[in-house]
């Protein structure tokens, strides 16, 4: 399973960038964050860094992949969206998906394997939902 590790770790070191189409860059602080809440249901936490559109504030979606094992040892594979918002005069924010991967509804112990970032869009300003 991906490594657990404390929150804080997520402002540490720049790993993604993607530019919107309004020029203003978002990355990704650090590997996404896999915690574990019961078999099958697992958080998934995104920090993300949008200095560049503190001003404004911004909004978009993170594409993300998840590989995920069943305890047979069956590897599956999804693709998965999570919206953000960065508000104004903020530099930084995180993101957090909630996800259950199991092929019988909590009857197995699953493990993730990797978490890996697709796409990043940006749109400046704030999103009308998330207001």
């Amino acid at each position: 399973m991906t490594k657990l590790a404390p929150l804080w770790l997520l402002a540490c070191v720049p790993l993604a960038q993607a530019a919107g189409p309004h020029g203003y860059p978002v990355t990704l602080n650090a590997d996404p964050l896999v915690m574990r809440l019961s078999k099958d249901e697992f958080r998934i936490a995104f920090g993300l860094n949008g200095g560049q559109c503190a001003a404004s504030g911004c909004h978009g979606e993170i594409q993300y992949r998840v590989q995920w094992r069943t305890e047979d040892g069956l590897t599956h594979s999804e693709v998965k969206r999570v919206h953000y918002v960065i508000p104004p005069r903020y530099a930084r924010s995180i993101t957090v998906d909630r996800q259950y991967f199991d092929t019988a509804e909590a009857q197995h112990t699953t493990e993730i394997v990797k978490v890996s970032v697709d796409a990043i869009t940006c749109h400046a300003g704030m999103a009308a939902q998330a207001l």
